[in-house]
């Protein structure tokens, strides 16, 4: 009798050993960082109350708003430079896209820093960024204001108002601007710098029109590489030439 139980302890207690040891370790997803520090020229202490705002954004499209990839802020933001490590899954990275860092100060909610040309990066790149931030002028309208919003073309210098088909117009923080023309969808680089504005590169898809609809979209384009100021005031969008004739106008989608 002893033998027999004996026998079932050591060899009933075998499989179950071998069951738990079999068991897989849960896997954890790999993890990257981008990191690195933001600063500005000017020689101002930031107020207790500063907030920093660092985001990493995809930025393919021209005419839709960027998408959001991750984002740190850090309050109170302490005094530039400013560290900042942004974590992020790699298996959402994609070769083809393009991506930037876009980085922003604000002052019990209002702006005073922020990003003004593109930060274009490689998202798994191991090599610290550094953002530079440019001073809001105070007194006068943001020039974040004009930023993210989809504008309808109004009116386009040459042609005059323009109703249908509707035209839109978009700009990103980091320099990529588009939208949908009277017949084609568009793309361009954006550089703003306070109330001056440049335009470049604009280019479409080849979709034909009617004759009259591809004037308005050529005159909209060709107004687009004239840009040189813009005003942004009650939802309106003034851009104006070199020489400060407006030359188009939009309003503020809903």
């Amino acid at each position: 009798m002893l033998d027999r139980l004996a026998e079932f302890f050591v060899f009933g207690f075998v499989p179950l050993v071998v069951g738990i040891l079999a068991v897989p370790e849960l896997s954890v997803a790999a993890e990257n960082a981008v990191r690195g520090e933001v600063i500005y020229r000017e020689r101002i202490a930031l107020p207790p109350s500063a907030v920093l705002s660092v985001q990493l954004a995809d930025v393919s499209v021209a005419d839709a708003p960027a998408r959001i990839i991750g984002e740190q802020t850090i309050k109170p933001a302490g005094q530039v430079p400013i560290s900042f490590e942004i974590k992020l899954d790699p298996s959402v990275i994609r070769s083809q896209m393009t991506y930037a860092l876009q980085a922003r100060i604000t002052v019990d909610g209002k702006l005073m820093f922020i990003s003004d040309v593109r930060h274009r990066l490689d998202p798994l790149t191991d090599a610290p960024q550094t953002i530079m931030l440019k001073l809001v002028a105070s007194g006068t309208e943001p020039a974040a204001s004009i930023f993210g919003q989809l504008w309808v073309v109004d009116y386009v210098d040459g042609i005059g108002a323009i109703t249908a088909p509707q035209a839109t117009f978009r700009i990103s923080e980091a320099g990529k601007a588009g939208g949908s023309g009277p017949c084609n969808t568009y793309f361009a680089t954006a550089k703003v710098d306070g109330q001056a504005i440049a335009i470049s590169d604009v280019g479409s898809t080849y979709k034909a029109c009617a004759p009259e609809v591809m004037a308005e979209e050529k005159a909209l384009f060709d107004a687009l590489a004239k840009a040189a100021s813009y005003k942004v005031d009650a939802g309106k969008l003034a851009i104006s030439d070199k020489d400060g004739h407006e030359i188009l106008r939009f309003s503020a989608a809903s």
